[in-house]
């Protein structure tokens, strides 16, 4: 063996650890999925029986179909905002000399740390001193400030990863600063984009608490299914409706992740 080679070897109790993580994690989501098809109203062992009932019910219930798209509205619209001021936060973060760049960076980041209750009932004493009804708009600015870090997050590496140089030939060749950014800019960080909308989306779509202090009369589905939560004969459909939601929210997450790894992974091989 050459100097300088080494030999990888595995981390046991690294790998214990994260086997261990991911069974505390998964396995009592797992839960959910496997009495969505139990016979039964109530959630016990054994299971009594196997059945799509729950699953067929779903579809003859139009409160159901109503928070749904509350939930599709609001995740769409704070997707598409918080990818937006995203981007505008990483470009201006990795371009230019920000006085005070870290505690901009912190501030951003804060409502990763904080608790979201905390920011659920300061946005709700601060409407409610403002006169402002509580609708899905209230929910959406919820939404955005808990997205916000995870776009700025997710769109960070594309944009440190870029080259400078070639805005530079862009701008030597005569393009002004916005056809720049769409022409040479935006198509390099896009995978990125599209990673931020998917995540943001997924969070939006899920997030329960902002949710809980800003909702009026138009349910999003997480306040959806809590609603339903008191009525026993409800519940088998509400696990029914959450193992589709867990799947989706997977899915959407993974092509996520996969996205914006995209070109990632060969700048870091390069360098």
């Amino acid at each position: 063996m050459s100097r300088g080679t080494y030999i990888k070897r595995p981390n046991r109790p690294l790998q214990i650890y994260a086997v261990v993580f991911l069974i505390v994690l998964y396995v009592p989501v797992l839960f959910i999925p496997m009495f969505s098809l139990n016979d039964s109203i109530y959630v016990r062992f054994p299971l009594q029986g196997f059945t799509l009932q729950w699953y067929g019910e779903l579809w003859t219930r139009q409160p159901v179909w109503n928070a749904l798209w509350n939930s599709v509205r609001v995740g769409a619209v704070v997707a598409v905002v918080s990818t937006i001021l995203g981007v505008v936060a990483a470009r201006a973060i990795t371009r230019y000399r920000i006085p005070g760049k870290g505690a901009l960076i912190t501030f951003i980041m804060m409502p990763l740390v904080i608790p979201g209750i905390i920011f659920g009932v300061a946005l709700l004493v601060l409407l409610s001193r403002m006169g402002v009804p509580l609708t899905l708009y209230t929910v959406g600015l919820g939404h955005l400030i808990v997205c916000l870090p995870f776009a700025v997050a997710t769109l960070l590496p594309r944009f440190e990863g870029f080259d400078p140089s070639m805005e530079e030939a862009s701008a030597d060749l005569g393009e002004n600063g916005w056809w720049t950014f769409w022409r040479v800019t935006f198509p390099m960080v896009f995978p990125g984009v599209i990673a931020s909308l998917l995540l943001t989306f997924t969070i939006s779509f899920d997030e329960f608490i902002m949710a809980f202090f800003l909702t009026g009369t138009e349910p999003t589905l997480p306040m959806y299914i809590w609603s339903q939560l008191r009525f026993p004969q409800e519940f088998p459909s509400v696990l029914a409706l959450s193992s589709l939601i867990l799947l989706a929210s997977f899915v959407l997450v993974f092509v996520a992740q996969r996205i914006g790894r995209i070109g990632l992974d060969e700048a870091r091989t390069e360098t």
